[in-house]
């Protein structure tokens, strides 16, 4: 139903590049990369629930469920969301970062596993704490 869908952001995966030290060698390790946030409305639970664990598995562990009708955006478990908190966005779309470099309104949930039925798609989340 329409009328019991909220705003949430999400950002695609768009790739990882090297981490480089002080002298501009690679460390070996990599920062992930994701697209601007985009704006989405979607029905979200309040709560993991019983009756939605044995629809991902039942060692799979998430705290809330985004049911969206079959016609959604590309979102997969490489995606990151901003679902209790809304990013800080600048004027081109990307997130707005502090004087030290550090994003502002980091994403708050990231996908856990996304289930496609006949008629909508299903996408388990779990809270995350990032730092900027």
């Amino acid at each position: 139903m329409n009328r019991n869908k909220v705003k949430f952001y999400y950002a695609l995966y768009e790739g990882r590049e090297p981490i480089l030290n002080e002298q501009g060698r690679k460390t070996g390790q990599y920062k992930v990369i994701h697209g601007n946030p985009i704006e989405g409305h979607a029905n979200i639970s309040a709560a993991k629930g019983e009756t939605q664990t044995r629809q991902f598995g039942e060692n799979e562990s998430y705290d809330k469920v985004v049911v969206m009708d079959f016609i959604t955006p590309p979102i997969d478990e490489y995606s990151v969301l901003w679902v209790d908190t809304l990013p800080i966005l600048n004027a081109d779309g990307s997130l707005k970062v502090n004087d030290a470099g550090e994003v502002i309104t980091p994403h708050d949930y990231v996908v856990k596993k996304v289930a496609k039925s006949l008629n909508s798609v299903s996408i388990a989340i779990s809270k995350v704490t990032v730092s900027g």
